[in-house]
């Protein structure tokens, strides 16, 4: 059993490991492979956010649901979101397209999980970038014939789109209409990223996709884990640590203090046999004693007592009287109890009797004292 001290030195121990883990292992965002406005690394897209700022272009960050995008067409740029958005968040998107916006959602999740496309994931081909061709004339093929991209998926043929880029068999960047507004969807952020957006054509290719500076440009933080909300700030950062924490210390007080406030109840004490053990311990005695009668008499006497204490008779009284009397009490005839109280007085005379005759007497003596009811005091009128 611990002690209160050991139990808060454990919860302490605990909490600091649990902080040097946060510490240790929290990712950086500033310099991740993300797709995110946030990062400086060759995976994030800082330089693209920063490129549009500086050219006057309105970007912001969106780290809000987004069943709170604005009813103005806007251009919205999801770039490989993580985690699974719900069904009115789905909703929400497709009402923000339909209003006259633009929807840019690239790779997997951003196709299947926000767009609810059949997307095909490409691992082996993703691994390396390739420059594809267009393959539709519009004003994005238009302004960049070719782009590099990171084939890490491809649109499934049976969506109806605009095929806008591809290799082989394979389209990698669609479009098409949702109402008064159109979806693009990318096998990858590549365009989007540090290092992608200087690959000839792609720097070309993501302006002629946002379009011209007058509509706002949001770039989705909110499912990279950035969320301007309370809750989600407490649910995605390391303040939920920090309450874990708390919660850990506080039961450990908690524990502590059950321990000096609560009842005192004395342990119950050990038994060093259980009844059936107990049972088995003296059944061996009796027989290593050849003492049968023995357990016929201690059977036979406690029956007598129990019976002739309800009858209100004398527990010297012969079997002729205790069976008249039974007899006469319950009203009942064949009861037998003075051919059984004869037949275990008789064993109790015999040296030699036999273990199964003396489990038989014994046997019948608890039957008759269940039908009976001796041991609750009432007695069965049908017996």
């Amino acid at each position: 059993m611990f002690s209160d001290r050991n139990l808060v030195l454990a919860a302490g121990s605990l909490s600091l490991a649990m902080i040097v883990a946060t510490v240790t292992l929290a990712p950086d965002r500033t310099d991740s492979d993300v797709p995110t406005t946030y990062s400086s690394g060759s995976g994030g897209a800082k330089a693209v956010y920063l490129l549009l700022e500086a050219s006057r272009y309105r970007v912001k960050r969106w780290e809000r649901p987004l069943r709170d995008l604005p009813l103005a067409p806007s251009t919205l740029i999801l770039a490989e979101p993580e985690g699974f958005p719900t069904f009115d968040e789905r909703v929400a998107l497709e009402r923000f397209a339909q209003r006259g916006s633009t929807v840019i959602a690239t790779g997997v999740s951003g196709g299947s999980f926000l767009l609810g496309r059949r997307i095909v994931e490409d691992p082996a081909a993703g691994s390396t970038w390739s420059r594809l061709s267009a393959r539709s004339p519009s004003a994005v093929t238009r302004a960049a014939p070719e782009i590099a991209l990171a084939l890490r998926a491809y649109w499934d043929a049976q969506a109806f789109a605009m095929p806008l880029y591809g290799d082989g068999d394979k389209v990698r960047v669609v479009k098409y209409e949702s109402g008064n507004g159109e979806i693009f969807w990318w096998a990858s952020a590549t365009p989007l990223t540090n290092a992608g957006v200087r690959e000839p054509g792609n720097l070309e290719f993501v302006l002629a996709s946002i379009g011209g500076p007058e509509r706002p440009v949001l770039f989705d933080e909110y499912f990279h884990g950035h969320r301007n909300s309370p809750s989600a700030t407490f649910a995605d950062g390391p303040l939920k640590w920090f309450g874990s924490q708390l919660a850990l210390a506080a039961v450990a007080v908690l524990v502590t203090f059950v321990r000096r406030s609560g009842p005192v109840v004395a342990a119950p004490p050990e038994s060093r046999l259980s009844p059936l053990e107990f049972v088995r311990s003296l059944g061996s005695l009796y027989r290593q004693a050849g003492a049968a009668t023995v357990a016929v008499g201690v059977a036979t006497d406690q029956f007598r007592y129990q019976l002739t204490r309800k009858l209100g008779m004398s527990s010297k009284a012969s079997a002729d009287d205790i069976e008249l009397a039974a007899r006469n009490r319950w009203n009942v005839d064949g009861l037998g109890i003075g051919d059984l109280l004869r037949a275990c007085d008789g064993a109790r005379e015999e040296l030699d009797l036999s273990e199964r005759a003396a489990l038989k007497l014994t046997r019948a003596l608890w039957e008759q004292s269940r039908k009976l009811d001796l041991s609750t005091g009432t007695a069965r009128e049908h017996v």
